[in-house]
């Protein structure tokens, strides 16, 4: 029998799962993983100054997050490459929110809680949080589903369908923010784009239509949750590290498989 706190554990990683591996399928389409990758650097940025004005961290982050994720949007295609200008942002934000914590006399926090996620710290008030997060996201992603598909296919497309791209790239922008915010606590700054990312490429093979991908890359991320979750339970490995080495592991047999299968048609 799991214990409470591995059930609450449980639930915070199946909702992380079902907003970030939607939201992931348009990181995906739009080519965007780095992105994902700058805005959870951030986050450690948005910890250091929650502690230092003595708020609420989920509030620091989100802050932060939707801070940096607005200027790379603003700041692309204004002079520098997006790869260029997205890991400068990166790994700037982080080396500054690294210092900022060192600077924090008084406050002792273990920072390979927020590198990595300490999600059997779940609380019943993480839950909530986490839980209404989600349900943004979700709110936020069904409600713009077709505008963020049309954008995501053409910006000319998008213009003559009375939509305008940049409105859909913020919408999909404070998705983003809000999901590496919640996620902060499950599986860390340095692991949050790989939920979002390996969930989406692993299904994308199998998949012919946008909505089919992101139902299959939920039940993906779902499924290295629980299973991540238990693995690291039976073999006391670190939780957040599991659950991405079982969604890697997930997305290696995808590709070995589709591999295969299309070397056997070409053979008949």
């Amino acid at each position: 029998m799991l214990d409470d706190f591995m059930w609450r554990a449980m639930l915070a990683g199946v909702l992380v799962a079902m907003a970030a591996a939607p939201l992931g399928c348009f990181v995906v389409w739009r080519r965007m993983a780095y992105f994902g990758d700058a805005t959870a650097h951030a986050a450690i940025l948005g910890v250091a100054l929650a502690l230092l004005l003595n708020v609420s961290i989920f509030l620091g982050v989100l802050t932060v997050a939707l801070v940096m994720a607005s200027c790379v949007s603003l700041l692309s295609g204004r002079g520098y490459a997006m790869d260029t200008l997205l890991g400068v942002m990166a790994h700037s934000a982080l080396a500054v929110g690294l210092v900022a914590v060192s600077f924090l006399a008084g406050v002792r926090i273990d920072l390979n809680a927020y590198l990595f996620g300490d999600i059997l710290a779940v609380g019943k008030n993480d839950l909530w949080i986490i839980g209404g997060g989600v349900a943004l996201v979700l709110i936020l992603i069904f409600w713009r589903w077709s505008s963020l598909l049309t954008a995501t296919l053409s910006d000319e497309l998008a213009h003559a369908s009375g939509i305008q791209p940049r409105r859909e790239q913020l919408v999909l922008t404070l998705a983003l923010a809000l999901v590496v915010a919640v996620a902060l606590k499950v599986v860390g700054v340095l692991l949050i784009a790989a939920l979002l990312i390996i969930p989406a490429a692993t299904a994308r093979p199998f998949c012919r239509t946008p909505e089919v991908m992101a139902i299959v890359a939920a039940g993906v991320a779902i499924l290295s949750v629980t299973a991540g979750l238990r693995t690291a339970y039976v073999m006391d490995t670190p939780t957040g590290p599991t659950i991405v080495t079982l969604a890697a592991a997930l997305f290696t047999l995808a590709t070995i498989t589709t591999q295969g299968w299309r070397l056997f048609r070409q053979r008949i």
